[in-house]
C-alpha cells in the first residue's frame, strides 16, 4: 500500500502536452480537485492519488497513452467503473490512470452466432438490455451489474448469482483485443470458443490489468431460458441453509444459483429495498433459481422444496413471474448497499470454499465475530462456495481499520484452511496480496511472476498488485495513519 505523501520532483508539463495531443485537452485529467475522483476504487479505506487520469475513446488512443508512459518510464492504471473490491484499480505514486469508462459502445451484435463485441467502458447490464428483446442475454451478472463495466469484469473475472450454473467472465470471452504494457495492439482469442496455441485469453482474463488493458471484449450470449422459477427458503439456522446448498448439489441438481443471507443482511435489505418478501424473524434465507425447460424446472422445483423442508425450513415460496422473480434478487444484490445503512463502514471479504464446508465455515465465522467483537453479515454465492462476509466496524475510531483487516485476514485463512481460495470474484489488487504465500508457495508465486514480465518486462502495468511484497497486511492503514499526522510539516509535499 502506498503512503499519502507524494514529492513533486517529475517534470510534468512534456508528459501533459504529449498526451493533449494524441487524445485531445479535454481528455487529460491534470487539476488536483478533479483527481480525489480517482483516489480509490470500491475499497475506500486505500487511497492514493494519481498524478494525471486520461479518458481515451479508442484502442489507439489507449496504444498511444501507454507508449507515452513507457517513453517517460511511468506507470499505468487502467480503471473501468471503479466499483472494485480489493484496491485492482488503486493508483500509486506518479502514475498516469487509464479510464475506460468513455469506452462504451457495442460494436457489434451476431445472435445468430451468440456473440456480441464491446467496448470495456460498457456496463454489465447494459448488454442483456440491448439483447433481451431478441431473447437473449448476457450471463455473468455481479451485485454491482448495474453500473460495473464489461473491462472490469474481465480484469478481475468478475462472477455473480448465475455463476454456479453458466460460470464466471473467462467462461463468457471469446476473444479480447488488447493494448499490451508496451503499447502494441495485439488479438488474443477469436469469435469462437477454442482456438488453436496457448490459451492466452484464459491468460488475461483475471489478471487484474498486469498484462495489458482490454479495448474490444468478445462475448458469449445466451438464449433465454424457456421456464425460470425462485424459490426462498427460510431458516432458523445458516448452517441448515448451508446444508440444504450441499444436499441439492449432491442431488444432481444444478441451479441457475443459489444465494444465502443471514439475519442481519434479511432486516438490512428489508430497511433499505422493502421488497417484503424476506421474513425478518429467519435466521438466514436461501434462494434457488431453477431455469431450464417448463418440465425440467417444474420436476426440480418439487425436488428443490423437499430438500430444503427435509433440512428444516420453516417456508419455501416460489416465485414464476417475472416482477416477482426481480423483486427477489433486488434484495440479494442490493445487500451491500444496505449495509450501508446499518454500519458507518463496513469491510467485505471474497473467500471461497468447498461447499460441503459451509456449515463448518459459518460456525467458525460467528465465533470469530463474537470474539473480535464485530459483526459480521453473511451474504454469498451458496452454490460454488464464494463466501462475502462483511465486517462492520466504524472507521472514525482510530485503529479499527487494522482491527478489521486482521478479522479479514483470518476468514481469509480458514477458507484456505479448508481447501478453498483467497478469492472468488474480486481478485486480489492492493488488498489481498500478502496473503498469497498462505495459498500458494514461493515456486508458484515465482512461475506467476515469469508469466507477468513476460507480458510486462518493465513493471509499468498496475504495480504493486496481486504479488506480496515485503510489508505485510495492516501495514497499509498504519501507514496512513502514521503519514496524516506528519503532513503538513514537509516542504513541497502534498496532502491527499
Amino acid at each position: 500500500m502506498q503512503t499519502q505523501v507524494k514529492i513533486q520532483q517529475r517534470n510534468w508539463k512534456p508528459i501533459i502536452k504529449e498526451l493533449e495531443v494524441a487524445l485531445g485537452a479535454k481528455n487529460v485529467i491534470k487539476r488536483q480537485e478533479e483527481l480525489i475522483t480517482y483516489e480509490c476504487d470500491g475499497l475506500a479505506s486505500y487511497r492514493e492519488r494519481p498524478a494525471l487520469a486520461v479518458l481515451p475513446r479508442t484502442t489507439e488512443q489507449v496504444a498511444a497513452a501507454v507508449k507515452i508512459c513507457n517513453k517517460y518510464n511511468l506507470p499505468f492504471i487502467a480503471r473501468g467503473s471503479g466499483t472494485g473490491l480489493s484496491g485492482g484499480a488503486l493508483p500509486v505514486e506518479d502514475c498516469v490512470l487509464i479510464v475506460t469508462s468513455m469506452m462504451r459502445q457495442i460494436l457489434n451484435t451476431d445472435l445468430e452466432n451468440q456473440r456480441i463485441v464491446v467496448q470495456p467502458g460498457v456496463i454489465n447490464s447494459w448488454v442483456t438490455q440491448s439483447i433481451s428483446g431478441a431473447g437473449f442475454y448476457y450471463a455473468p451478472d455481479p451485485s454491482s451489474q448495474i453500473i460495473c463495466s464489461i473491462g472490469g469484469n474481465v480484469a478481475e473475472n468478475s462472477g455473480g448469482v448465475h455463476c454456479l450454473k453458466y460460470g464466471v467472465t473467462t467462461n463468457h470471452v471469446f476473444g479480447l483485443k488488447i493494448v499490451t504494457p508496451e503499447g502494441d495492439i495485439v488479438d488474443l482469442g477469436g469469435q469462437v470458443p477454442e482456438m488453436p496455441g496457448y490459451d492466452l485469453t484464459g491468460i488475461f482474463v483475471g489478471s487484474e490489468g498486469t498484462l495489458g488493458i482490454a479495448t474490444e471484449i468478445t462475448l458469449r450470449i445466451l438464449k433465454t431460458a424457456e421456464s425460470i422459477c425462485v424459490l426462498l427458503a427460510d431458516f432458523t439456522s445458516v448452517e441448515a441453509a448451508g446444508a440444504s446448498v450441499a444436499d441439492i448439489i449432491s442431488a444432481g441438481i444444478i441451479p441457475g444459483g443459489m444465494e444465502i443471507m443471514d439475519n442481519l443482511s434479511i432486516n438490512a435489505v428489508e430497511d433499505v429495498v422493502k421488497t417484503n418478501c424476506y421474513p425478518r424473524d429467519a435466521v438466514s434465507i436461501l434462494l434457488v433459481e431453477i431455469d431450464g425447460l417448463e418440465v425440467e424446472v417444474a420436476a426440480n422445483k418439487q425436488r428443490v422444496m423437499e430438500i430444503c423442508q427435509r433440512n428444516g425450513a420453516r417456508n419455501v415460496t416460489s416465485a414464476a413471474d417475472a416482477e416477482m422473480r426481480l423483486k427477489l434478487w433486488k434484495g440479494r444484490k442490493a445487500a451491500f448497499a444496505a449495509a450501508g445503512h446499518i454500519s458507518p463502514d463496513y469491510y467485505v471479504q471474497d473467500g471461497v470454499i468447498p461447499r460441503t464446508q459451509l456449515p463448518y465455515v459459518l460456525k467458525e465465522i460467528e465465533e470469530l465475530s463474537q470474539k473480535s467483537g464485530y459483526r459480521i453479515a453473511n451474504v454469498f454465492h451458496a452454490g460454488d462456495g464464494n463466501l462475502h462476509p462483511l465486517i462492520l466496524y466504524n472507521n472514525a475510531v482510530p485503529g479499527e481499520l487494522e482491527k478489521v483487516e486482521a478479522v479479514g485476514g483470518e476468514i481469509l485463512k480458514l477458507c484456505v484452511r479448508v481447501g478453498g481460495s483467497i478469492s472468488g470474484e474480486h481478485g486480489i489488487g492492493a488488498e489481498k496480496r500478502c496473503y498469497m504465500p498462505d495459498m500458494f508457495t514461493d515456486a508458484d508465486l515465482e512461475t506467476m511472476q515469469w508469466v507477468r514480465e513476460v507480458f510486462n518486462p518493465q513493471g509499468l502495468a498496475n504495480p504493486g498488485k496481486i504479488f506480496p511484497t515485503p510489508r505485510t497486511c495492516g501495514e497499509a492503514a498504519q501507514a496512513m495513519a502514521s503519514v496524516s499526522k506528519k503532513l503538513g510539516t514537509i516542504p513541497g509535499v502534498e496532502r491527499y
